[in-house]
């Protein structure tokens, strides 16, 4: 495995350029083709790729909201005291991987924007602790990603959980709706999720380099706040009590509590009446309003968040670009992929080539939503007429969506953006985890087959 995991690091530091790099090529490429494979004009490409472009902005500042307000509240005082002492069970390096990929997939399982984000802080907060080598650690947190699909922020099981939904395939083709007690809580979405959640983080362990090889980060970087690092100072620490109105106002504990309060009426409010509904503007606001009570003062906040905000550019750069390819993909490109793979399917092998199916449109469309949107319709009617279980069918093609996030640099741009580090650095170490939950979930694609 350690051998299998050299060649795959050399591979990626000498061939996977800069994320930024890497979308420009992937766009290229699924233009290429779908000027070449479909019957789109060159200016339905262009138009597509534009209204892609538009579409995914909203999404974008959702993902910079979602990064800069849950490291803005892991840089309170009680949030590091608490990763500090999750740090400290941690009796060596290859540990600290182990635990940090186990905290990640437990976090992403239960919302995946939480899981990148306690994922990527507690990364941070082992290399502070011990010799770890780095990369290692922020892959580990990238790593817990691969449950998203099977947990309870699945966005294609909500989908199909949604009565009405415009995205719920299954409905308006089967006719049914789907709780997530048919999808989600199945013992064949849970089994695999289990295996994956604890065999994941003990190939991260086994995959720590002697202590030779081992390349540490700065102490010093992480704690001066160099970058996108660092952040352990803010204005709590530091502002000095003036007597000038405004200074009396920034640093008012009474106002900030206050307008925390807001926040807080506003969630409770949301869970008495909808259950436990945890979408990302939740957790956004989770985040939010919970950094600003922890963080006791306004100013205190405001300088947690000026910190925050330096590792955001390669979402506010890549991520509308990834926008673009999607909008390509859905001029038509996307529907070929979906129907090849359709028409090669047999009664037993439909799941297995759905979730392949799925893993391939994830390197262009990396949002599960968009990509239910491209693959959802053909694969529900073609389940159909397979007699093919919905729920099953659902889940197989959210399998695909999470299993390729291994080896597509898209979700790992907010845990880079805060480690300062580039894809190459971890893909790696990913790739492994890519090979593994391949053959978990593909051998579970064929078992529910028999079922």
């Amino acid at each position: 495995m350690i051998r299998l995991n050299r060649f795959f690091t050399r591979l990626m530091h000498n061939y996977l350029p800069d994320a930024y790099i890497f979308v420009i090529v992937l766009t290229m490429i699924t233009f290429i083709a779908a000027y070449t494979i479909t019957d789109a004009s060159f200016m339905s490409l262009i138009e597509g790729w534009g209204d892609g472009f538009s579409n995914i902005l909203p999404f974008a500042m959702q993902m910079l909201l979602i990064l800069v307000t849950g490291h803005a509240l892991a840089l309170s005082k009680p949030v590091k005291k608490s990763l500090n002492k999750i740090a400290l069970l941690a009796t060596s390096p290859a540990k600290a991987a182990l635990i940090v990929s186990f905290v990640a997939a437990i976090g992403s399982w239960i919302n995946w924007g939480f899981g990148l984000v306690v994922g990527g802080l507690l990364a941070l907060e082992m290399a502070r602790h011990h010799r770890a080598h780095f990369a290692l650690l922020v892959a580990s947190a990238y790593s817990g990603f691969i449950v998203i699909g099977m947990g309870l922020s699945s966005t294609i099981g909500l989908a199909s959980a949604s009565p009405g939904n415009p995205s719920n395939y299954i409905e308006q083709i089967y006719g049914i709706v789907l709780p997530l007690t048919e999808t989600i809580f199945t013992w064949w979405n849970l089994v695999p999720a289990g295996i994956l959640i604890l065999t994941i983080p003990l190939i991260m362990y086994f995959l720590h380099p002697k202590r030779e090889n081992t390349v540490t980060i700065d102490k010093k970087r992480l704690e001066a706040g160099d970058g996108a690092v660092g952040g352990s100072q803010t204005s709590e620490d530091s502002t000095e009590k003036q007597k000038t109105f405004s200074a009396k106002m920034e640093n008012s504990k009474i106002m900030n509590y206050i307008f925390a309060s807001i926040g807080f009426i506003f969630l409770i409010q949301h869970f008495v009446k909808n259950g436990f509904d945890l979408d990302i503007d939740i957790v956004i606001l989770i985040f939010l309003f919970v950094g600003i009570f922890l963080h006791k003062t306004p100013i205190a906040y405001v300088e947690a968040m000026k910190t925050a905000i330096k590792g955001t550019s390669g979402i506010a750069l890549q991520f509308p670009l990834y926008g673009g390819i999607q909008g390509i993909m859905g001029v038509g490109l996307a529907t070929v992929i979906a129907n090849f793979f359709v028409n090669i399917s047999t009664d037993h092998t439909f799941f297995l080539l759905q979730f392949i199916a799925a893993g391939i449109l994830n390197f262009f469309i990396p949002s599960a939503g968009g990509q239910w949107i491209a693959q959802g319709s053909i694969a529900s009617q073609a389940g159909l007429d397979f007699g093919a279980d919905p729920a099953m069918l659902s889940m197989v093609v959210a399998w695909g969506d999470q299993w390729t996030n291994m080896a597509q640099p898209f979700w790992a741009l907010p845990i880079l953006g805060m480690a300062g580090l580039r894809a190459k650095d971890i893909m790696g170490y990913t790739v492994m985890v890519l090979i593994w939950s391949g053959i978990v979930l593909g051998v579970m694609s064929i078992v529910i087959s028999f079922l």
